[in-house]
């Protein structure tokens, strides 16, 4: 039975990477909010801080991340290492968008990303109907990253912005055996959240293009939650904009319970931003 637990936790961890599917930890840049994770930038040319009207922005994305670390629950870990490729043939589903509002200097970024995995593991055939024959792994994960935050800093040449928020995660997965008779079912699941506070840069490059620099940095439930992501954003109609970009994300999540989740997921991150207000 450890080799099927270890197995099984391979896919937990290999599912569990995404990415995606932070941001978050993260989100596109000053599109929408700087987390999760990863943020999104505004489109180059976006309304002047200084006005007194609210303006949203709404940018899904995705994140085309691999990761490597460890994960475990009840009494096994695993080391992980696996390419997005490796991730995707595991994806059943997943959303994933950052949203922002601001008015004058106050801005208010959420990052939100969803996934549903699974996978099938048969083991060896036995004439003994009492050894279990196959494993069916059913994942879920929710990162939720809202905050809150300030633009110091709002000019021609730099935008500025300090936030403060939390990261939220959920992770969950559920081992079915067969024959089913034998163990029945088995779950195993974490939810926590962290403290994060960081910083967002956004710089022109022309009337059309600007490149946002971001990251945070925190914890809480984990010991230690960062992120950080370098975009360039391009105005392809006044109220549009594509982003392109690389974003990491680390969480060392090691409660005084067995769960174990010690994970960095890196890749590439693409995402379209609409001005809807």
């Amino acid at each position: 039975m450890k080799s099927c637990g270890a197995v099984c936790l391979l896919t937990f961890a290999t599912s569990l990477a995404v990415l995606c599917v932070h941001s978050s930890a993260q989100q596109p840049v000053n599109l929408v909010s700087p987390d999760q994770t990863a943020s999104t930038p505004p489109p180059p040319n976006a309304a002047s801080a200084d006005d007194d009207k609210w303006h949203v922005v709404i940018a899904p994305y995705l994140w085309f991340a691999g990761m490597h670390g460890t994960i475990g629950g009840r009494g096994y870990t695993t080391s992980v290492h696996a390419s997005f490729g490796d991730i995707f043939d595991y994806l059943n589903i997943g959303l994933m968008a950052a949203v922002e509002a601001r008015k004058n200097r106050i801005l208010l970024p959420l990052d939100f990303m969803w996934m549903k995995l699974s996978d099938d593991r048969g083991l060896p055939l036995s004439p003994d109907p009492n050894i279990i024959t196959s494993i069916k792994v059913k994942v879920n994960q929710t990162m939720l990253t809202p905050k809150v935050g300030y633009r110091l800093v709002d000019n021609e040449k730099l935008k500025a912005d300090a936030l403060v928020g939390f990261r939220y995660f959920h992770l969950g997965n559920n081992f079915s055996f067969q024959p089913s008779g034998l163990l029945g079912d088995r779950s195993v699941s974490a939810d926590w959240a962290d403290v994060v506070a960081g910083a967002r840069f956004t710089m022109p490059l022309s009337p059309k293009a600007e490149i946002t620099i971001l990251g945070d940095a925190g914890g809480g439930g984990a010991d230690l939650d960062y992120q950080f992501a370098a975009l360039l954003g391009y105005r392809i109609k006044p109220k549009i904009a594509i982003q392109a970009g690389w974003r990491y994300l680390d969480v060392n999540y090691r409660p005084s319970s067995t769960f174990v989740y010690d994970i960095a997921s890196s890749g590439l991150l693409l995402g379209v931003t609409f001005n809807v207000k």
